[in-house]
């Protein structure tokens, strides 16, 4: 029997990505390309690759900001739909990225921030003369909390540290409780104590029953809870598979082209370049 399913139709039961044959082309130029690659629910991983690989194409492929080239069969399917409405995608996945921080140099109440995350608003949406209920503030103390930064709720978000500021980020996108946190470069622009902060709420938040989709081109990034390794370069995947398997000195020398040794300790991988 045909599926009847209309193209904005969820199925619980499908992956919550599945990339066939998705081509991007730019200026009569293909610009990415997959095969076939798929995401399931409740999985974490990583997508790696040096800079201008495809990473960001990849992304918006999924978040629906850029459409493939049009296939019989869709090239992009979110949780089975090929068309999924954006409330949907909304809903099931939280998106931070390094360049969205731009966006709360304001003078505002952290917290209030982080409460706009419920209506998709920077701050709280006055114009619709909202009454924003308890439940809304208890939720975004409870994920500044999660976070590290509840006693950081009254501060104006234009005192914050970058570090600070990116965290505040990661509680705005998590206080709608989406099943997938997805993050883009989320140390880039951090010092070290940005970033220590920035990976350790990421290892909280998979103890407390998120997944990832992390994007990045630091090796660093990539804490122990991530299993799984989607290697991007020139507009292709060029390695899937276990990270353990693909975080080797000769793939991270092939990846990058330029000779690589991988250390690890503790999980946790880096990057030694043989000058």
């Amino acid at each position: 029997m045909a599926d009847e399913r209309k193209p904005y139709e969820i199925d619980p039961a499908a992956p919550l990505i599945h990339l066939r044959d998705a081509v991007v082309r730019r200026s009569g130029r293909i610009i990415f390309s997959v095969d076939d690659l798929s995401i399931k629910h409740g999985e974490s991983i990583a997508l790696l690759g040096p800079n201008g690989a495809g990473k960001t194409t990849f992304l918006k492929l999924i978040t629906r900001e850029i459409h493939p080239l049009h296939r019989d069969v869709p090239p992009v399917e979110f949780c089975g739909a090929a068309r999924p409405l954006l409330s949907e995608v909304r809903s099931r996945l939280g998106i931070v990225s390094g360049s969205m921080q731009d966006e709360i140099a304001v003078h505002l109440p952290a917290l209030e921030i982080v409460v706009g995350g419920l209506f998709g608003t920077l701050g709280l949406p006055k114009h619709m003369n909202l009454q924003v209920s308890d439940e809304a503030w208890e939720a975004g103390r409870q994920a500044m909390a999660l976070l590290g930064i509840a006693d950081l709720a009254d501060r104006d978000a234009l005192t914050l540290s970058s570090g600070q500021a990116r965290r505040l980020l990661i509680a705005r996108a998590i206080v709608h409780d989406p099943e997938t946190l997805v993050f883009d470069e989320p140390c880039t622009g951090l010092d070290p104590q940005g970033m220590y902060y920035v990976r350790h709420s990421l290892r909280e938040l998979v103890r407390a029953g998120k997944s990832l989709l992390l994007v990045t081109h630091y090796p660093e990034d990539v804490i122990p809870e991530v299993s799984r390794l989607v290697m991007i370069k020139d507009g292709v995947v060029f390695a899937d598979g276990p990270k353990k398997e693909l975080m080797t000195s000769a793939q991270m020398s092939a990846l990058f082209d330029v000779p690589m040794e991988v250390r690890e300790e503790h999980g946790y991988y880096q990057l030694v370049a043989e000058y």
